[in-house]
């Protein structure tokens, strides 16, 4: 799915981008990228922490669009998802993963590199690079970790002006894991989770599903194949 901005009418959007419109609450947030929200607040909040007698407190690694609107935008869904393929898979500190940052940024003077399609290039392999030195990995480790990164950047489209315009979270049932079937943009429905094949949003599927209506009268209906309804359901149940 190839999406921009251009031919597309701005004034719908109040002329601005809408990749950085207040769109998300956390617990929104935290489902499309399948992590918990406290983890996902602390990303984007910052958390005071307790070593010994002392207390600490890391900042926010993530920045969102408003002070006033504690919403995310879809630009930062994007940093998380990139930010859990390098935090959470590995379980390493926020501190080495800042610092990496703050290297790409200063040899390549590339902002928010989380979000950028240069994390898959040059610049991506830099802050690796840096990254894997400052934690002293052995090679097997770097190995995994490129990999892992790299599989995460694959449900990321980005448009012709190199921004991210397409998400793709991963799927839930095990036997669809890698394939593209749910896809959040802030060009489609509002940047809610539709059905990628047929744009219809996982919210009224669901909806009909627990107003009583029989799985096959809705799998007709929208002409649905078994993994897309599957998918549906367990995206709207996860917490």
């Amino acid at each position: 799915m190839n999406i921009s901005l251009e031919n597309r009418d701005l004034d719908l959007y109040g002329g601005t981008d809408p990749r950085e419109h207040p769109r998300y609450s956390f617990t929104e947030a935290a489902k499309a990228i399948h992590i918990p929200v406290s983890t996902l607040r602390s990303w984007v909040r910052g958390q005071s922490y307790r070593t010994g007698s002392s207390e600490g407190y890391f900042e926010p690694i993530i920045s969102s669009p408003s002070e006033s609107d504690k919403r995310l935008s879809f630009t930062n869904l994007i940093e998380a998802h990139a930010l859990r393929a390098l935090r959470e898979v590995h379980g390493i500190s926020l501190q080495y993963i800042r610092q990496a940052l703050d290297i790409a940024q200063i040899e390549y003077g590339i902002e928010r590199l989380l979000v950028s399609p240069l994390l898959r290039a040059k610049a991506g392999q830099l802050f690796l690079d840096s990254y894997t030195h400052l934690l002293e990995l052995s090679e097997a480790k770097q190995y995994a970790m490129r990999s892992i990164l790299s599989e995460y950047l694959q449900r990321v489209d980005f448009d012709e002006q190199k921004l991210p315009a397409s998400f793709f979270p991963f799927a839930r049932f095990p036997s669809n894991f890698s394939k593209r079937i749910i896809v959040l943009s802030p060009f489609i429905s509002f940047g809610r989770p539709v059905i990628r094949r047929i744009g219809v949003t996982t919210q009224t599927i669901n909806q009909r599903l627990e107003a009583g209506e029989k799985m096959d009268v809705v799998l007709k209906d929208y002409n649905l194949n078994k993994d897309e309804l599957e998918e549906a359901i367990l995206y709207e149940a996860a917490s």
